[in-house]
């Protein structure tokens, strides 16, 4: 079996995709998603408007989900790179400054390993500072 290259890091469920159209309403603006791996809600992440959040070269572009880019700091990266996410939410208020926190629920991930042949086909990364450069 070949598999296509270029697979998504970053999944997201339609719970989540309804939670980040009722952000783009209401903020009218581009959305993007920082995942670190410690301060405030630990490594949830955390939804912000586009440029909110500055990120650079200790930050990993995964790609983009649902339109929003997905950025992980390179430390949390390091850990979680074999490893496939999907961006969902559940109620209850995290203790972040993401953007999602006044409605009632946070984001979070679940995640699984990947497969050696997926590992092998993931879309390419970016560091943050490569991003903003172009």
């Amino acid at each position: 079996m070949t598999l296509n290259t270029n697979l998504p890091r970053v999944l997201i469920t339609e719970a989540a995709m309804e939670v980040i159209d009722t952000l783009r309403k209401r903020f009218g603006t581009d959305l993007m998603f920082h995942q670190s791996g410690g301060c405030c809600d630990g490594s949830s992440p955390m939804c912000f408007e586009k440029g909110d959040f500055k990120v650079g070269a200790s930050d990993i572009w995964m790609g983009t989900v649902y339109g929003c880019d997905f950025f992980m700091s390179s430390d949390q990266f390091e850990y979680w790179k074999h490893t496939e996410l999907t961006l969902d939410v559940t109620p209850g208020r995290g203790s972040s400054f993401s953007i999602e926190i006044p409605m009632g629920i946070r984001f979070l991930i679940r995640s699984r390993l990947f497969t050696m042949e997926e590992f092998e086909n993931l879309i390419p990364t970016k560091t943050g500072e490569e991003v903003i450069e172009s």
